[in-house]
């Protein structure tokens, strides 16, 4: 088996960032845009969506900064949200990093995120 692709993806976002930050750090927030339905329990979160769910292990958070999870069923796999903040013109921007098998899975990939981040972007009421 190959090596899996890593990849950065970045969306300007219109949002404070202790706004943001809540919309992807805790299971409420992420119930807002991410899944139908997150719950935590011992540090696992499990995503819900219509008829699945997956979980992950919260490996790594700075507040206002970045999220980092791991899928449970993934080794050595990780999903990051980082918040990132010119220091020019104070614009917000959220960088997603994820891993994909092949490039077909990565054009996937980021289609699903593009459609996930509107929801976001909804849900922050921008």
């Amino acid at each position: 088996m190959s090596e899996p692709i890593q990849y950065t993806l970045e969306f300007p976002m219109l949002s404070s960032v202790k706004v943001l930050y809540k919309r992807l750090s805790t299971p409420s927030g992420l119930s807002e845009w991410f899944a139908n339905n997150v719950n935590i329990k011992n540090g696992v979160y499990t995503f819900y969506w219509d008829g699945s769910e997956q979980s992950a292990k919260l490996l790594t958070k700075k507040e206002n900064s970045f999220v980092r999870f791991s899928w449970l069923d993934s080794d050595n796999i990780f999903f990051e949200f980082r918040i990132q903040i010119d220091e020019m013109t104070s614009d917000v921007c959220l960088l997603i990093t994820d891993f994909a098998d092949d490039e077909e899975e990565k054009q996937e990939a980021i289609l699903l995120w593009e459609t996930q981040i509107d929801n976001l972007k909804r849900a922050l009421g921008s």
